[in-house]
């Protein structure tokens, strides 16, 4: 599971049949300073989360291809939670 914000929503005009229908968004994790680190990656959201959101996702591809119901989905990421207060303290000094 990985902190990360969410940039915009991704489209596609083909897909894989497991991910017709699904709201695909583009999310970059976050580090310590809750700055962003690594590539941006595609997450399967069935959360309503939008662009500015921060979430926790996860890199469980079993756990989302259990959710989407097909195991044979080639998605990786989703969303497991919409971060609802980003003031808390994440690493207690």
């Amino acid at each position: 599971m990985q902190l990360a914000v969410i940039r915009g929503r991704a489209t596609s005009t083909v897909k894989h049949p497991s991910l017709r229908g699904v709201k695909l968004l583009i999310a970059e994790t976050l580090g310590g300073e809750l700055e962003p680190v690594g590539d941006p990656v595609l997450v399967v959201d069935q959360l309503g989360a939008g662009a500015g959101d921060r979430v926790v996702i996860s890199s469980d591809g079993l756990g989302l291809r259990q959710l989407l119901g097909d195991t044979t989905s080639p998605a990786r990421w989703w969303t497991l939670s919409i971060v609802d207060d980003a003031g808390v303290q994440l690493h207690p000094e």
